[in-house]
């Protein structure tokens, strides 16, 4: 697992407003007619529909997009009884992943209070206000008690994740491991490690899948659950005690199939997996280390397929893949429950989905060449986005089909309704940093000393992005490190008065600079100053990539890389983009950062190089050459600089779609190309992704109002065109920020490196 040290989780979680959920308006609130009808007098009228057809509550109320997600702390994560205030940051992170995965909003209620019939009370009074209710680490057997009462009681659905959630990801799995190894689930000796709440759930689910209750054996911390066993005993484990001389887990396991754990670290051994029967299944789901290491297990027996709850193996049962999908489905057909038959419908749809082909955005997130269903793969990936088109239309089905469903619908429709949901947005920075961890690079960092970049780098060195480099004095950054609680190991610290080469550097940037006016002596004052020794380091090839700018002016990193990495071979001039992430879309804006007032044949260049920057995160471009004139409506030189920048751009890659002069909404709003120019190339396409503003000021304005006022993401300013890769950050970049550019300067010195390599094959 990536480490995440204690004051980079604190700092996630204080910076800007604290926590990691808002409540956001969704109706017009800025006239007073807007207040009135939000208000007094207009919220009358919904009131009074809600009182004659309670139902309508779903119509005109947040009740039918709003999870309850609910707590007493006393199982919190790897962390046991902490209580109800201090288990609020897992409740908002449950929130987080709910928005996040599935659109769904989310209330997080903390419940001070160890009675469970005081919860059930509680959670029973607030049904009013919430189309389902999610328990959150509740400590068993309390948590079994709450739900069933709950369950009988209530009109909405309630679903205790810790029980039903990993019940239905690994009955998925388990269904996929079975079909795999040739065994049916009524004939498999199933041993389940762990009888809290996960355990439990997991073997009344696997019953449900067609196991058979003769067949599984449990165990708890005491050993084997077995008939007339009294210490350590609930209602909840006697329906698993088992008539059997057996009473530890090796004795257990011997001749099992199948192997659970919802327990604790490395409590099987090599030699139990050893001693079960032919081509076994071991799935060790313990977190953050599983009751046996995926490695060892399949050292023990290479038939064996092994499941964890890590993500840094192969078979990653996660949680996630089940509960935003699971919900999802069942508010929109607001239904009164979840039942059995919606639990099996979404495991049975994630196994499905496993053995579909896997989409290029897919491997592209992480990091792979091929991924088909197999030992290796038997359920999806977390990030992959073709879960919510399956889970919930599956769930949402079952829910009609078994009658707890209130609302109706067409379940093809309703699937095409999630899929334009979707969008790349989301996956862009993950797909980033896995391209760039495929063949990390050395990135130099000329604001070593800078608490941010010490963060970002020791992440990139943690999630294998990159190899840092910090320009610094060895004791300044040390001390910082050790204040930040962060490991020196691989990250390298260099400070140009004490580096080896420093005379070499200075000889040949004053032949670099020497025509411009720089002696040999100011070169060698030059050279150690950081942002000149950065820039060196990648040229004289100590270094693949310079990032630079925390602290200093955009022009101040720009001109003295510049000066030493020149364009590329082809290229006139530099450029740069942005990146802006609007909702579920991914558009490049450029020239946001380098050229004040490109001429049509800059324009072209700069068409160019985005449209390659696109491709190479896996975005195909689609280029509007943006004015304030519609395809001639006005005649301006300004606007005929445009055209003939579109011209000049098909002339020299008519692979690419380009179009142009355009106004700005008329290249992002597909009613106004589809209505009034169907004519242009990107109506089929519905708009672009790629906009070319006609000169800096327009493409600088614009993305700083969109970011501000519209709330767009950014990463950015891009550099784009130099023969080697330098980006500069902005002022005050957050460390997101830092690791998002030193990724995508990782991603341009391996393409580099490419057509480098191409260019030398064609050579010989």
């Amino acid at each position: 697992m990536k480490r995440v040290t204690a004051e980079e989780a604190l700092a996630y979680h204080e910076r800007g407003r604290p926590g990691k959920i808002e409540v956001t308006i969704t109706k017009p609130c800025a006239t007073q007619r807007d207040l009135s009808l939000a208000y007094t007098p207009g919220v009358a009228e919904p009131v009074r529909a809600i009182h004659r057809n309670p139902d309508d509550a779903y119509r005109y109320t947040a009740k039918g997009n709003l999870v309850a997600v609910i707590s007493n702390g006393t199982a919190v994560l790897g962390l046991g009884d902490v209580g109800a205030l201090a288990g609020k940051p897992v409740m908002e992170g449950k929130g987080v992943l709910f928005k996040r995965f599935a659109d769904v909003d989310v209330f997080d209620l903390e419940l001070d209070t160890d009675d469970p019939d005081e919860i059930v009370r509680i959670v029973k009074a607030l049904e009013p206000t919430f189309g389902g209710v999610n328990l959150e680490d509740i400590k068993a057997p309390e948590c079994f008690y709450i739900e069933e009462k709950l369950r009988a009681i209530c009109n909405i659905p309630i679903f205790h994740d810790d029980q039903h959630g990993t019940a239905i990801i690994s009955g998925a799995a388990l269904l996929n491991a079975l079909e795999l190894v040739g065994k049916a689930f009524a004939e498999v000796q199933i041993v389940i490690n762990g009888a809290g709440a996960s355990g439990i759930a997991c073997a009344e689910f696997f019953l449900k899948l067609g196991a058979r209750r003769e067949n599984i054996l449990m165990l708890d911390s005491k050993g084997v659950i077995y008939e007339g066993r009294t210490e350590g005993m609930n209602p909840y484990k006697q329906r698993f005690a088992r008539p059997t001389s057996k009473r530890t887990l090796a004795e257990a396991m011997e001749g099992a199939d199948v192997f659970l754990g919802c327990s604790v670290a490395n409590v099987v051994t090599q030699d139990m997996v050893r001693s079960m029967a032919e081509r076994p299944i071991v799935f060790a789901l313990a977190n953050p280390d599983p009751e046996i290491p995926y490695d060892e297990a399949k050292a023990a027996r290479p038939d064996v397929i092994v499941a964890t709850g890590r993500s840094d193996y192969p078979n990653q049962v996660n949680n996630v893949l089940g509960f935003p999908f699971i919900f999802r489905g069942a508010l929109d057909v607001q239904a009164r429950a979840i039942n059995d038959e919606m639990k099996i419908a979404a495991a049975r749809a994630l196994a499905e989905l496993a053995r579909q082909p896997v989409p290029d955005a897919v491997l592209r997130a992480y990091g792979l060449d091929a991924l088909r269903f197999g030992p290796e793969y038997l359920i999806p990936k977390p990030l992959d986005p073709r879960v919510l088109t399956w889970v919930a239309p599956a769930v949402a089905k079952a829910a009609m089909d078994s009658r707890v469903a209130r609302r109706t619908v067409d379940v093809e429709e309703y699937r095409q309704q999630l899929a334009r949901k979707m969008g790349k947005g989301w996956e862009l920075r993950r797909s980033i940093h896995v391209k760039a961890a495929r063949d990390p690079r050395r990135v130099v960092f000329s604001e070593g000393e800078e608490p941010k970049i010490v963060r970002a780098a020791a992440i990139l060195r943690d999630e294998g992005i990159a190899r840092p480099v910090l320009v610094g004095r060895e004791a300044e950054v040390g001390a910082l490190m050790e204040q930040l609680g962060l490991r020196r190991n691989g990250i390298e610290v260099v400070w140009p008065r004490q580096f080896a080469r420093l005379d070499d550097y200075a000889r040949r940037l004053y032949e670099l600079r020497q025509r411009r006016g720089v002696t040999l002596r100011e070169a060698s004052e030059l050279v150690r100053q950081p942002n000149y020794f950065g820039a060196m380091m990648v040229h004289m090839g100590d270094a693949d990539a310079f990032v630079a700018g925390l602290t200093y002016h955009y022009p101040e990193v720009l001109r003295p890389a510049l000066q030493i990495i020149k364009p590329a071979e082809g290229i006139r001039n530099v450029a740069g983009c942005y990146i802006m992430i609007v909702k579920d879309h991914v558009y490049f804006f450029t020239d946001a950062t380098v050229n004040i007032e490109p001429t049509a044949e800059d324009l072209a260049d700069i068409a160019i190089l985005t449209a390659q920057r696109a491709q190479s995160l896996g975005i195909e471009p689609r280029i509007a050459m943006l004015s304030f004139s519609n395809f001639g409506s006005t005649r301006h030189p300004l606007a005929d600089k445009v055209r003939r920048a579109v011209a000049l751009v098909q002339e020299k890659r008519p692979d690419l779609v380009v179009d142009g002069e355009m106004q700005a909404d008329t290249a992002v709003v597909p009613e106004i190309l589809q209505e009034q120019y169907p004519f242009s190339r990107l109506a089929p396409f519905g708009g672009a992704n790629v906009l070319v503003f006609p000169d800096l000021e327009a493409a600088n304005v614009a993305y700083k109002l969109l970011a501000r006022l519209g709330g767009a993401e950014t990463i950015g300013p891009v550099l784009m065109g130099t023969e080697r890769a330098v980006h500069v950050l902005q002022r005050g970049d957050q460390v997101e920020d830092i690791v998002n550019m030193a990724a995508l300067a990782v991603i341009d010195a391996q393409e580099r490196d490419r057509r480098a390599a191409a260019a030398a094959a064609l050579r010989g």
